[in-house]
């Protein structure tokens, strides 16, 4: 391929030299060369191998991933129920809405240290909750 492109770059450069006279030969050349070979890469994208269909999953292996996924996310919605309100709200707008402190400050009234401490807490706790209920294993 290496071969290829240098033949293919001095051809380039033989049939599409300049009229003007090109002060700085080796840049001129540098700059065909590297267009070439980005060219180059950006077509070998646009049509792929069909070895590389090999390493796809099967539909079987997704399904049960996405089972998991979805039950993983229930406990972590049950989970999230069972903390008390000020960490459920801090929680819920932290990491579900990504939300900022100083966001969540503005919504809901509280300092910055509760805000700090009920997300901390609600994070230890939720934490807890899952591991008792057994979500972190995979069935």
């Amino acid at each position: 391929m290496a071969e290829d492109a240098v033949q293919q770059v001095f051809l380039k450069a033989l049939t599409h030299l300049p009229k003007e006279k090109i002060n700085n030969i080796k840049g001129w050349l540098y700059i065909l060369a590297r267009n070439h070979c980005l060219q180059q890469l950006r077509d070998k994208h646009k049509y792929t191998d069909d070895n590389l269909l090999v390493n796809v999953p099967n539909a079987d292996e997704d399904h049960d991933d996405i089972k998991w996924k979805e039950h993983t996310l229930e406990q972590l919605n049950e989970s999230i129920g069972m903390l008390n309100e000020e960490q459920r709200k801090t929680i819920s707008l932290f990491y579900l809405k990504m939300y900022s402190y100083e966001q969540i400050i503005e919504q809901t009234g509280y300092t910055f240290m509760q805000v700090k401490s009920f997300i901390q807490n609600g994070k230890r706790n939720l934490k807890t909750i899952l591991l008792k209920k057994g979500a972190s294993t995979r069935t």
